[in-house]
């Protein structure tokens, strides 16, 4: 059968810089170069090509460059070339189009449409560098009253489990299998240095990351890869997995390329084969089931953690986040559709779900109609990108943020996604020894660390700007928000004012 599909990039080589060393070669686990047996210049398979970067930014001579393929384009505006390079490909194979990252499509971001509202007289600006700024957070639930004995001036109750972050910032669910090991190690890291939390995926905790099992996440998700006492019980929080806003309305999917003996180990699964979970967790048909398994993970582990529900921005997402508050869950997580993934349908990935903008402004209003918005903590994700868009999430109703690709570009991610095929250069998506090593846990960590760092810094210069000192003085303020180019529904949903106002 003739293939029709075409090359997405060029690979061009300026052959007066090139030395011909072949470090190329050795580096693209892609097959792009070949060396030469007469000892000349490597031979190049542009259709191999995803554009990882990985060659252009290690070559010594610095003569690599990556461009796309200069086809002319043919079609139209409704037939565009990648419109029919998906239907080529598959006529040539018969399957789903599996994609990676978070969907490209040139949606409306709203984080650039929220500018940032500032004070100068009446309420004056502080000045973080010599004022105290607080970003310390508590995610958990809150009784509605406090009992105290006000003789001994101590807590009568005990409070629900609560989990203390210096920043407002945590690192989303990846999966051991879904990125390397040593990129997990670099989370778990760069977590304990920063007083966050990392979250370990679905499929379970290797046993080389329990030592930061005080500041991770086990997830449960529909698949149950992993999942037993002792991976509960040794965890800090536990996060049932409902959905995700790569792929809202369907399961998770490893695929078998991935699926290493150790990844086997980790979740108990055969090696090599696909770990694909159900799109419903089998036990939970409603608020009342979820009811069931939030309070069976909290009698299993003694009640002493606390325990989120994650769920994918919808059109709904407002009424199921209200339903969740009810049903004991700790902590609401509400993912975007933005948000990356090693593997989805990129039909799903691209047209499925809602923006977290747009999903967390609605779930806060929810909550806060109904009375119940301080029995929960809120956290969103899916394509914060930099401390704006974590203030901004903050004053839209969210209590933290939690990040992952932002994470793994800090390490050296270049996002030509490519995940699914196991074949990351950077050693961040792969499962391949070769490659996995390339990704030194410590300097990977290094990096994160001081990305968070200079978020925070700017963090509180952004909130000495409103006049504001504490994360919690910022939490639902949306007075320091304003829209740009939106309309009255979407100003209405975000509940901003337009900018003027």
């Amino acid at each position: 059968m003739m293939d029709c599909v075409l090359p997405r990039y060029k690979v061009l080589r300026d052959a007066d810089l090139c030395s011909g060393c072949g470090l190329c070669a050795r580096t693209c686990a892609n097959g792009v170069y070949r060396l030469a047996k007469d000892g000349g210049l490597p031979s190049i398979e542009p259709a191999r090509c995803v554009n990882c970067q990985r060659c252009v930014v290690t070559c010594p001579a610095r003569a690599l460059a990556i461009v796309r393929w200069p086809q002319a384009g043919t079609g139209s505006a409704n037939w565009t070339l990648e419109a029919m390079q998906d239907i080529a490909k598959q006529a040539q194979t018969g399957g789903v189009l599996l994609a990676s990252m978070g969907t490209p499509s040139p949606y409306p971001i709203y984080w650039d449409h929220l500018l940032l509202n500032a004070s100068q007289v009446t309420n004056p600006s502080i000045d973080p560098l010599r004022e105290p700024m607080e970003t310390r957070v508590f995610l958990g639930s809150s009784p509605e009253a406090l009992k105290v004995n006000e003789r001994q001036q101590q807590v009568v109750e005990p409070l629900p489990p609560q989990l203390k972050l210096d920043m407002p910032i945590m690192f989303s669910a990846m999966s051991f299998g879904s990125i390397s090991l040593n990129a997990q190690k670099a989370l778990a890291l760069a977590a304990r240095e920063l007083g966050t939390f990392f979250n370990v995926g679905e499929g379970g905790m290797h046993r080389d990351l329990e030592p930061f099992a005080d500041c991770a996440f086990a997830q449960v998700a529909s698949g149950r890869f992993g999942v037993d006492p002792h991976y509960l019980n040794t965890a800090a929080a536990i996060e049932v997995k409902i959905g995700q806003g790569a792929k809202p309305g369907i399961g998770g999917h490893l695929p078998g390329e991935k699926t290493s003996a150790e990844v086997s180990r980790t979740r108990m699964i055969p090696e090599g084969s696909d770990a694909i979970s159900p799109a419903p967790h089998h036990d939970i048909y409603s608020i009342e089931d979820l009811r069931q398994l939030v309070f069976s993970i909290k009698e299993a582990t003694g009640y002493r953690k606390p325990v989120a529900v994650k769920i994918a921005a919808v059109h709904n997402a407002a009424a199921i986040a209200s339903g969740m508050a009810r049903t004991g869950a700790d902590i609401i997580v509400v993912d975007g559709f933005r948000g990356g993934t090693g593997a989805a349908p990129k039909r799903i990935r691209d047209a499925v779900g809602i923006p977290v903008e747009l999903a967390l402004a609605a779930i806060d209003q929810r909550l806060r109609d109904e009375g119940i918005r301080s029995t929960v903590s809120l956290v969103a994700s899916g394509s914060v990108r930099n401390s704006a868009d974590v203030v901004r999430a903050i004053a839209l109703g969210a209590d933290a943020v939690s990040i992952g690709s932002a994470a793994l570009i800090a390490m050296g991610c270049h996002q030509c996604g490519d995940c699914s095929s196991g074949r990351c250069n950077w050693g961040i998506a792969t499962q391949r020894p070769a490659l996995t090593e390339r990704l030194d846990p410590q300097a990977a960590a290094e990096r994160v660390v001081n990305l968070l760092r200079a978020w925070t810094c700017e963090l509180q210069e952004m909130m000495g700007g409103m006049g504001i000192n504490a994360v919690d003085s910022l939490r639902g303020n949306r007075l320091m928000l304003r829209g740009v180019g939106l309309n009255e529904k979407e100003l209405e949903i975000l509940g901003v004012k337009h900018a003027g106002e």
